[in-house]
């Protein structure tokens, strides 16, 4: 059983890879709120890369990690790297909230383990974040719409879970397959062939469909209404008339109104 002490913090902590092991319990939250070096968002656009132990001559080191899922050996870490791979353990419980703290993160593995409950929103927060793995757990409930705003995720696998309702449309999750989702029973929308029901696609584009529907609908039934009433006046005003005419040529009298 993994009982980390939270006193140690790991603040200059880029990647932690302890997947493949028989690692059990629950994911200490406290802990990821003291991994500094994940919370800051690097900048990638300088023009000369830099790279793990490139000023030392003590730490020059090389790296097998699972990034986007395949498998690939990095002869150099570049230092704005940072990934979680927890893969492949007994890990249960939930995923804590505070793992949305670490926006410089790019990559986040916790496949194969039996995670349950909710998909924290929060994930929502790893801006920087391009491959997440969550599949083959026991997560229930639906896929946060947060995670639309993930505008760098190259990669999502969410497959074997216990995960339901509409799939989030919109950013990345256009450019997902069906892999991405397949094992959970109860999702659907695109890209899966299962379509869902009105009550499970409510929006707010629809919404405001119906409220315009709604208000055409009942102005048509005011027209209607006008209309009808003046026609039937336009009706009683010619019959009236006629009837008028009758009695005077046939009875030689005059109708008081």
């Amino acid at each position: 059983m993994w009982t980390p002490h939270t006193r140690f913090g790991f603040s200059k902590l880029h990647v932690i890879d302890l997947s493949h092991n028989n690692f059990s319990g629950r994911l200490p939250s406290e802990y990821f709120r003291t991994w500094n070096a994940m919370q800051m968002v690097p900048a990638k656009d300088k023009a000369q890369p830099e790279y793990m132990g490139s000023q030392s001559n003590y730490y020059e080191d090389s790296m097998t990690v699972v990034n986007k899922g395949l498998e690939i050996f990095l002869v150099k870490i570049l230092t704005i790297f940072t990934a979680i791979d927890l893969s492949n353990n007994r890990f249960d419980g939930e995923i804590p909230n505070s793992v949305g703290n670490l926006k410089g993160l790019i990559v986040l593995n916790l496949s194969s383990n039996s995670f349950m409950d909710h998909v924290p929103s929060s994930l929502g927060n790893l801006t920087a974040l391009e491959s997440l793995d969550l599949s083959q757990n026991k997560l229930s409930g639906k896929i946060p719409h947060q995670l639309i705003s993930l505008t760098f995720l190259e990669y999502l696998n969410l497959s074997q879970n216990q995960l339901v309702g509409p799939i989030p449309q919109g950013g990345q999750f256009w450019t997902f397959e069906i892999s991405s989702f397949e094992g959970n029973l109860g999702l659907c929308g695109s890209p899966l062939p299962k379509i869902c029901g009105n009550n499970e696609t409510p929006t707010y584009e629809t919404s405001q469909e119906s409220s315009r529907l709604e208000g055409f609908d009942w102005k048509v039934v005011v027209i209607g209404y006008a209309c009808g009433l003046i026609i039937g006046l336009v009706i009683g005003y010619f019959t009236t008339s006629r009837r008028t005419v009758w009695f005077v040529r046939n009875f030689g009298v005059h109708l008081r109104s």
